[in-house]
């Protein structure tokens, strides 16, 4: 891995901030000032120091958290609304959500200290799916259910959003949308209901890959289970960390 994410694994510091140690001179690799942030260290062999302390990677830290409606996922709050890391005491400094969550919505975020992981699951090419449940105005019209089938072309992208499944229950004049995408675009479950003609009550992200929100509750959080981990570093090709 390179010095800057072992400085974070190690909760030295911030990504960003490592370039603020190593200029300061206060880390040293095998007692030799580093050339930067990303010179290659190997954690089983080479010594990492800061003012003299030895620094080791503790192991890759997982939550799976149910991020509440008025937060934003950022570690920085916005003008009008805190960031959701004030509801998490005490997690690492390298910790870091998997995807995003825009103010408005709530649901599951996982969060970890494993940026490989982290970055794969997140990229299209791994196609981790994510579920979500959208309470919504409006009706769901033969031709929207064909678009659905087919893939909704939005404005600005280059490629249809087409669902792996989508379900939907009528309620009067408004009703559910359950939906299973394959990547994250900004804003692409709001910006797909309104392209097929609804308007967004309530959105809610259920399940992220093989884990699920279930009944954890809003501004809770768990540890994944080990099955979990497993399936979810499976998803992506990478090693499951050891339990």
């Amino acid at each position: 891995m390179r010095l800057a994410r072992f400085l974070a694994r190690a909760g030295a510091a911030s990504r960003r901030g490592a370039t603020d140690l190593l200029d300061a001179g206060r880390v040293l690799v095998n007692g030799r000032p580093p050339a930067g942030p990303g010179d290659p260290i190997d954690s089983a062999r080479d010594r990492v120091t800061l003012d003299g302390r030895e620094l080791r990677v503790a192991p890759a830290a997982w939550l799976a958290f149910h991020k509440p409606v008025g937060y934003v996922t950022s570690r920085a709050p916005s003008a009008r609304h805190p960031s959701m890391f004030t509801l998490l005491a005490r997690v690492p400094v390298a910790m870091v959500p998997v995807g995003r969550l825009d103010v408005f919505s709530e649901g599951l975020l996982l969060c970890s200290t494993d940026g490989d992981a982290v970055h794969r699951l997140m990229h299209p090419r791994w196609a981790v799916p994510r579920t979500y449940r959208v309470e919504v105005v409006g009706r769901l019209e033969s031709a929207a259910r064909a678009a659905l089938d087919r893939g909704v072309r939005l404005p600005d992208e280059p490629r249809a959003v087409k669902p792996g499944w989508w379900q939907w229950r009528p309620a009067g004049a408004r009703g559910e949308l359950m939906l299973e995408l394959r990547e994250g675009r900004s804003r692409v479950v709001r910006r797909l209901c309104t392209a097929l003609g609804l308007g967004v009550r309530r959105l809610v992200r259920v399940a992220y890959g093989p884990v699920e929100l279930g009944a954890l509750a809003s501004g809770a959080t768990r540890e994944l289970s080990a099955r979990e981990l497993r399936e979810l570093y499976a998803a992506v090709q990478l090693p499951a960390p050891p339990n």
